[in-house]
């Protein structure tokens, strides 16, 4: 097929999938504000080329981005990173989204939170933080983000609960913490959370370089499910606890960001507009930038948002199965990963051509291996990004 045919191609099935799927507008707007983080932590969804998007929006790209994409619909804002922190204007953009209407979520390590810039946030009208522990100690925390920040992360979630947030706490569950589930939830009891989420890794970015060291075996899984069911009777109201079960160890995919182009928008640190935080990694996409084009042509316009768009790129076995609008197909950037094709089933559903691969790498992680079998962590540094170059 020649180059041209293709992109004919490409082009009539974004139409066919604009036509099978009104456009609604966005309902979530996530700000990655800056990729810069004090933290190396082995499992980051940022991508694992970070360190060649450097070039951040400045403050008045972003004041622009958050007044276009209000006007268009969008009615949450969550500021994140790597650590939003990092960046000194964070209170004139989270003053001016409150101003605007959004609700606003500052998603966290904690790192750099100290009481003059929990004073400034709170008077900017900051509604949520999210702050994350990597895990119930601050040995395993700290070896886990490769920095020594767990006193750090609790003074934070003093300080939170001291300006009158709502204490809300998230965990990335893995291998190499599953089992301390009891202790962590201990620890948010401890800090008078009221809500926790133990989010079981997802295999993206560099959690998917670290895939055969992060991956827990389904009877860790089991008993983590155990645990936090034990707890949930325990705790009643007093603190929600949500568990997110590893997509590799389901039959089904989820429907990934509710949707290609549906509800999400993500606007990385130096202006790519993306349906997904790891969209970036799919070959042949052009993504549109903020600093060349308005929130409203990006969302309602841009062939890499409607390339995925309902159900109308879909092939078979996603063409004919009744539950293609339950899902969508699973996740793109997964389909890729795993099948080379972003235009496949994921190869999560057991109904995918390429379910093996996922199955065979569950029945890897049952497999008790020793430590000469198992590679080291590969840490998110800048000295590793620049090494690696595109892992898949």
């Amino acid at each position: 097929m020649s180059a041209v045919i293709a992109a004919e191609a490409v082009k009539q099935d974004a139409v066919s999938a604009i036509a099978a799927a009104p456009i609604g507008p966005p309902h979530w707007l996530l700000a990655e504000l800056t990729y810069r983080c004090p933290l190396h932590c082995a499992f980051c969804f940022n991508p694992v080329d970070f360190t060649q998007h450097d070039k951040e929006l400045s403050t008045d790209d972003w004041l622009r981005v958050l007044r276009e994409a209000r006007a268009l619909g969008a009615v949450q804002c969550g500021f994140s990173g790597g650590e939003p922190l990092q960046r000194d204007d964070l209170e004139i953009l989270v003053a001016e989204a409150r101003a605007l209407g959004y609700y606003t979520n500052l998603l966290t390590s904690g790192i750099g939170f100290n009481e003059q810039r929990a004073e400034k946030l709170k008077a900017a009208g900051l509604d949520h933080i999210q702050l994350s522990f990597q895990d119930s100690t601050r040995e395993v925390n700290d070896f886990l983000s490769s920095t020594r920040t767990f006193d750090l992360k609790r003074k934070a979630a003093a300080s939170i609960k001291q300006h009158g947030w709502p204490m809300v706490m998230n965990c990335v569950i893995h291998r190499l913490n599953i089992d301390h589930i009891e202790r962590i939830i201990e620890l948010a009891v401890e800090l008078d959370a009221q809500y926790l989420e133990l989010a079981n890794v997802q295999f993206y970015s560099w959690a998917q370089i670290n895939r055969d060291q992060l991956l827990p075996t389904r009877e860790q899984l089991q008993r983590a499910e155990e645990v936090t069911r034990c707890w949930r009777e325990k705790l009643g109201s007093k603190m929600k606890l949500i568990f997110v079960v590893p997509d590799y160890y389901e039959t089904r995919p989820k429907k990934c960001m509710n949707g290609w182009g549906n509800i999400f928008l993500t606007i990385t640190p130096d202006g790519a507009a993306l349906p997904c935080h790891t969209a970036r990694m799919l070959p042949g996409m052009a993504f549109p930038n903020v600093r060349d084009s308005s929130v409203r042509e990006i969302w309602y316009e841009s062939e890499g948002f409607n390339r995925y768009r309902g159900t109308g790129w879909m092939k078979e076995p996603c063409v004919s199965c009744p539950e293609r609008e339950k899902d969508y197909g699973g996740c793109r950037c997964q389909a890729y990963m795993l099948a080379q094709d972003p235009a496949t089933a994921d190869p999560v559903c057991d109904k995918s051509p390429y379910h093996a691969v996922v199955t065979g790498i569950v029945e890897q992680a049952q497999r008790r291996r020793s430590e000469t079998e198992v590679k080291p962590l590969l840490f998110r540094t800048p000295l590793e990004s620049k090494r690696l170059a595109r892992p898949f």
